[in-house]
């Protein structure tokens, strides 16, 4: 089976990346999945203005993934703008992608909201998305909940390339495990770098430190119950922490006596045990940027074999 999946390198990867889409792509590389990973380096320039502070981030994401569990001999890792052919596919849909399909895409709402310019390639990032599935034949996406409708629409376009030129795509399905869930930021919404409320995956221990323990939480005092469900120190905790260990989390918050101080302290100390040795092996990697550069250009060379594959039959279909 295989799997499709991407990053923008837009920003510092943080938590909720990790335990979104990242550690289910370990997961399924570690069941000897096919594993396709690109960095979505096109996508990122709807916010990113930068050629260098660009260029930077691509190696940020690169390391960051190898360091964290990605293994090139398992699983394909390439740059997006690597393959060519994904931009030609994404005008081909484009042709057939109906205005009313984008306009109902709630996250570029989202990011409306959030005061992004209104571009036209953040209207229509869910065509290239949809390229960037399609031309791999990807049977999984593994995607995160609020970015379901993103691979619903290229479900969507998929199946009207197919009605209007012949069965040329598979409709690939969406991979959300269940014991995945939004992961809260520091504020309690969802984490994400555009909210400023995320913790990197690697930025600097004191300010980890700081960000932890500055964690919003409700009012009430140390010797008072509180119910942990919800609770934003509890929730992220859970992801770090064996069940025992948010067992006696849960059971000590609701017994009283057991201050927020208390557990964002556990939640730190949680998050060195996973974190420390991928800093370590981080560290190594940027040692070596030719190593580096040569793990991408290989990646690359087997993603463009299978999209030139694809992009001989949407030729034909379409009359090219």
């Amino acid at each position: 089976m295989r799997i499709l999946t991407g990053i923008q390198p837009s920003g510092k990867l943080h938590w909720g990346n990790y335990f979104g889409a990242m550690k289910s792509m370990f997961d399924l590389q570690a069941k000897g999945e096919e594993i396709f990973m690109f960095i979505a380096n096109y996508h990122a320039m709807t916010t990113v203005r930068d050629g260098a502070t660009l260029r930077e981030m691509t190696r940020d994401v690169a390391l960051d993934y190898l360091a964290c569990g990605l293994d090139p001999e398992k699983s394909i890792v390439y740059r997006q703008s690597d393959v060519k052919e994904v931009q030609e596919l994404a005008w081909f849909l484009s042709c057939l992608t109906p205005m009313g399909l984008l306009e109902r895409c709630h996250s570029y709402k989202d990011k409306m909201a959030h005061g992004f310019d209104a571009t036209h390639g953040l209207f229509a990032y869910p065509v290239l998305m949809a390229a960037d599935i399609l031309i791999m034949n990807a049977d999984l996406v593994p995607v995160g909940k609020d970015q379901k409708q993103h691979l619903e629409v290229t479900r969507d376009l998929a199946q009207k390339f197919n009605n209007a030129f012949g069965e040329i795509f598979k409709l690939p399905d969406a991979y959300i495990p269940d014991s995945v869930a939004t992961i809260p930021g520091t504020d309690g919404q969802k984490m994400s770098k555009s909210y400023h409320n995320a913790i990197e995956l690697f930025e600097p221990n004191g300010s980890i430190k700081k960000k932890v323990m500055g964690i919003v939480t409700d009012s009430k005092t140390m010797e008072e119950p509180k119910e942990p469900e919800g609770n934003s120190i509890y929730e992220l905790y859970k992801l770090f922490a064996t069940p025992e260990e948010v067992a006696q989390m849960a059971a000590s918050f609701r017994a009283g006596n057991y201050g927020y101080g208390h557990a964002k302290k556990a939640l730190l100390e949680a998050y060195h045990r996973l974190f420390d040795p991928f800093r370590a092996k981080r560290e190594e990697l940027a040692k070596d940027p030719d190593t580096l550069e040569d793990i991408l250009k290989a990646g690359a060379a087997r993603a463009r074999a299978a999209a030139a594959a694809t992009m001989e039959k949407v030729r034909a279909a379409v009359g090219l």
